[in-house]
């Protein structure tokens, strides 16, 4: 009697529609607070900017993108009035990108809605199920560069 297949486990697209759903989320908690303009990249830019400000060079490299494609997220910052571009002080080669007033408060509303979508799941499972969670997560990664900044996240 042939065995039955069992199809392959597809943690990938559980994955991406996760992600997807938690983008729509964070959409939606920010379009709640008054921000209807959230795009994908500013959870990252915006969290950024709140350290301070990042050359443009340094902002490519926290997304893994090329200078140029830097610009473009940083241009879609400077039109929705949350950051500005200088040159920096210490070298006239280096633009710098800074948030504005608008921008700083933003970034900290960003901040609230990913702490918000992060209990909200933490609420709805046991806390075994969340360490279970991220062990999966952390397994996943396979790129040193991403391990290592997976690795400054506090465990659950």
């Amino acid at each position: 009697m042939p065995q039955t297949a069992t199809p392959p486990y597809r943690f990938g697209d559980l994955l991406a529609l996760t992600r997807q759903g938690w983008v729509r989320r964070m959409a939606r908690e920010l379009a709640d607070r008054g921000y209807p303009d959230y795009r994908i990249t500013d959870a990252a830019s915006m969290r950024l900017l709140l350290a301070g400000p990042v050359s443009i060079g340094r902002f490519g490299a926290v997304f893994g993108v090329t200078r140029q494609a830097a610009r473009k997220v940083v241009r879609g910052l400077e039109q929705r009035g949350y950051a500005t571009t200088e040159a920096d002080p210490e070298d006239a080669r280096k633009v710098m990108v800074v948030a504005t007033k608008s921008g700083l408060v933003y970034a900290r509303a960003v901040r609230r809605a990913i702490e918000s979508l992060n209990r909200s799941v933490a609420q709805r499972v046991s806390h075994e199920q969340l360490v279970a969670a991220d062990v999966v997560l952390r397994a996943a990664i396979d790129d040193e560069q991403l391990q290592n900044s997976a690795d400054r996240i506090p465990l659950p």
